[in-house]
């Protein structure tokens, strides 16, 4: 069963290409949720690179989701789809003749929210990864009815994926929430003036920069949102909404 629209109680994390951040950025704003007292679940509806554990393929960053939550769930609703090997999802799927069904990501998506007060949804990959014939990420989100928040990987070639990412987002008509910038490359010079250039460019706010990180800290990245303007958007739409 599929959320009724304007329904949802929750934020989607896409970004603007794999290892971009998501996973760290979607840990953040769990804390984050957590240290306001709202009870907060999480889902990794698709997972490709995933390895078996006690005999169930599990994704590393679905574990860690699920881990962060403020109480613990069954796997299956957190990661409804795991995929062994690192590929795109809808090729992993056709390779062990499975496909990515909308329908069962809403329903599981349902049962979170039920639990919770708010579920934080992390994507796979980028905005337009395909997920079947039919079906992107971007469908996902919309199905889901959730707004975004957008994951910008600060190194060569973001400013191209940033703004392209954000125009798809503006074209979708989903509520955007605003982005995130992570720095992901100690090597990726410059990075204040490409932040200005992204802000200049980008119809969306900044919520707030994730410091180069060499150890996963989510205490650390929830503490970007403190930032008066990301704090701002962000308490504005959970009070809303829960």
């Amino acid at each position: 069963m599929i959320p009724q629209r304007n329904s949802a109680k929750g934020v989607f994390v896409t970004g603007t290409d794999t290892n971009s951040g998501k996973t760290w950025v979607a840990l953040g704003l769990i804390e984050w949720l957590k240290g306001r007292a709202y009870t907060t679940l999480a889902m990794k509806p698709v997972a490709s690179g995933s390895s078996w554990v006690d005999g169930q393929l599990k994704n590393s960053d679905a574990l860690l989701l699920q881990q962060h939550a403020s109480f613990e769930v069954d796997y299956d609703l957190v990661n409804p789809y795991a995929f062994e090997p690192p590929i795109a999802p809808h090729i992993a799927a056709a390779k062990v003749g499975s496909r990515i069904c909308m329908h069962t990501i809403g329903d599981h998506y349902q049962k979170l929210q039920q639990r919770s007060d708010v579920v934080v949804v992390e994507g796979v990959g980028g905005w337009e990864v395909p997920l079947s014939d039919d079906h992107a990420v971007a469908d996902m989100a919309s199905t889901l009815d959730l707004p975004i928040v957008l994951v910008v990987g600060l190194r060569l070639g973001c400013l191209n994926h940033a703004i392209l990412t954000c125009q798809a987002l503006e074209r979708s008509g989903c509520q955007t929430l605003g982005w995130v910038a992570n720095h992901v490359d100690p090597e990726f010079s410059f990075v204040q003036e490409n932040l200005r250039m992204l802000s200049s460019k980008m119809s969306i706010p900044l919520l707030g920069v994730v410091p180069l990180l060499t150890m996963l800290d989510a205490n650390k990245i929830a503490r970007i949102f403190e930032d008066p303007v990301g704090s701002a958007h962000l308490h504005q739409h959970f009070e809303r909404k829960c």
